[in-house]
């Protein structure tokens, strides 16, 4: 028992004495390991923290060199901002100098003028004294011959002169204006009947469809085609209506462009005298027919020109003359109403002693805007001035052409000669379609369109309809309203009418002020 006890305490004491020895190298060893760690990172911490001093330091200095580079740009961009600056004050000192040049030159002009001014004065002065000088000697003179003072010998004279002249003047202003009144009704019935004498015109009217004969009945079916496809093709290159009904050897073509209702005829003359009647023979046949009109239309208004006695129009203008004998009003042809305006106008100018070949212009061109007026929005009045300013016509004949509706001011004689010519041109007999129980129709209808309005005391068609006065009551229509009634019975007359050109419309507001003096 004593040895083991004894082994155990040796055994242990063993154990203490490699435990400790153990326990004295790993705690030295872990001291090497953290000593050498500790100055491991301490070396660390000092690179990291030269290499960061040196960041800092780039930064820095990168920092520095973009702050002198902006203050450089600063001072740059300030720079030139002060030389422009130090320029514009060069500039305007010298526009300053050159005003005062400029202004010390007119003060030196005002001076030498004030002065001759001032000579002119002295001389009238002088002048003036003199006069004076001249009117008392004679006042003395005639003191000396009548025992009269001057001052009741100036009234006497002054009022037998001033009661001479006064009934002197009366009675010329009578005799002249009787004979004035006389005399212009009489010229003016000459003149507008030698002018009418001298226009020979056809009393025709046209209309809107074109018959077309056929050489047998049998060609209807040609001309409707299989299943109707040849009429289609038709109607669809030429835009007109092919009516065709139980006539015998007939087709009738109906248009309201006669334009198109032209070049639709002679196409379908051509096809039947060709007898090769399909879609694609129709519009080679169209296409060529419109090359040949449009020829067509340019030979009529040189035509018309020449027959006028209109030279150096415009190309265009030319056309547009062509134009016109396929636009009509009321059945009347455009282009033979504007012939017979030009012989009318070229007439009255020549015994009013105008010039004749400006006066037939005029009556030329007064209705182009209508070879235009259904493609652009516009009275053909206007629309023709423009076509006429646009392609060079003179400044005389652009006005009586916007003037010769009224719709424009008149300017000059020619205007109102171009109102009387197109007036007598379109309402000669036979002239338009429209008889007189229409037209009567149509200015009842016309006045009582404007009798509806509240306010309207009385209207009145006038200048063959193409005029609507209203006479309101002023104490229950103010101006404003009238302006708005004018504009509302112009509305409702394009509403619920049918009418040839155009239609003024006046309303008239008048005040009297009335007293009696008993």
């Amino acid at each position: 028992m004593l040895i083991s006890a004894i082994v155990s305490i040796v055994v242990a004491f063993i154990a203490a004495a490699i435990g400790y020895v153990l326990r004295k190298h790993v705690a030295e060893k872990k001291i090497q390991d953290a000593e050498s760690q500790a100055g491991h990172i301490l070396e660390q911490a000092r690179k990291e923290a030269i290499d960061k001093r040196r960041e800092a330091e780039l930064e820095a200095k990168d920092l520095l060199y973009r702050v002198r580079q902006d203050f450089e740009r600063e001072t740059k961009d300030r720079r030139l901002e002060i030389s422009n600056m130090e320029k514009r004050f060069t500039q305007k000192e010298e526009n300053i100098d050159r005003r005062l040049d400029l202004l010390e030159k007119k003060e030196k002009e005002l001076d030498l003028k004030h002065e001759g001014i001032k000579k002119q004065e002295d001389g009238m002065k002088l002048k003036d004294n003199q006069l004076h000088l001249l009117i008392a000697e004679e006042k003395e003179r005639l003191q000396k011959i009548s025992s009269l003072s001057a001052e009741e010998a100036k009234q006497i004279l002054l009022s037998r002169l001033n009661e001479e002249l006064s009934n002197e003047k009366a009675a010329l202003i009578r005799k002249q204006e009787e004979e004035l009144r006389v005399t212009s009704d009489k010229k003016a019935r000459e003149i507008l009947s030698l002018a009418i004498q001298k226009c020979a015109a056809e009393h025709t009217v046209e209309s809107t469809v074109s018959v077309v004969a056929l050489p047998n009945d049998e060609m209807k079916g040609r001309v409707i085609g299989r299943e109707g496809r040849n009429i289609r093709a038709f109607e669809m290159a030429t835009g007109v209506d092919v009516i065709i009904d139980d006539t015998p050897e007939a087709v009738t073509i109906s248009a309201f462009d006669a334009v198109r209702r032209e070049i639709a005829r002679l196409s379908l003359e051509k096809l039947l005298a060709d007898g090769r009647i399909h879609p694609g023979r129709i519009e080679e046949i169209v296409e060529k027919t419109k090359k040949e009109m449009d020829e067509k239309i340019r030979e009529e208004g040189e035509r018309v020109a020449f027959e006028a006695g209109v030279n150096g129009l415009h190309p265009e203008i030319i056309k547009l003359l062509g134009r016109l004998k396929y636009r009509t009003s009321f059945g009347q042809n455009a282009l033979q109403h504007s012939k017979e305006a030009s012989f009318l106008l070229g007439s009255m100018a020549t015994e009013l002693g105008l010039d004749f070949k400006l006066a037939r212009r005029v009556g030329l061109l007064h209705d182009i805007g209508k070879a235009v007026d259904h493609q652009v929005e516009g009275t053909h009045a206007k629309l023709g001035a423009d076509l006429a300013k646009k392609y060079g016509e003179s400044v005389e004949v652009v006005a009586a052409i916007e003037s010769h509706h009224e719709e424009a001011p008149i300017q000059s004689i020619y205007g109102v000669l171009a109102i009387a010519a197109d007036a007598i041109s379109a309402s000669r007999p036979g002239a338009r379609r429209e008889t007189l129980e229409t037209y009567i129709k149509r200015l009842e209808k016309l006045e009582a369109i404007a009798n509806l309005f509240k306010g309207v005391d009385k209207s009145f068609a006038i200048q063959a309809g193409r005029e609507i006065r209203v006479i309101v009551q002023p104490e229950k229509i103010t101006d404003s309203e009238a302006t708005a009634m004018a504009r509302d019975i112009r509305k409702k007359i394009e509403e619920g009418m049918e009418y040839p050109g155009q239609i003024k419309v006046t309303v008239i507001r008048e005040t009297r002020a009335i007293e009696y003096a008993k």
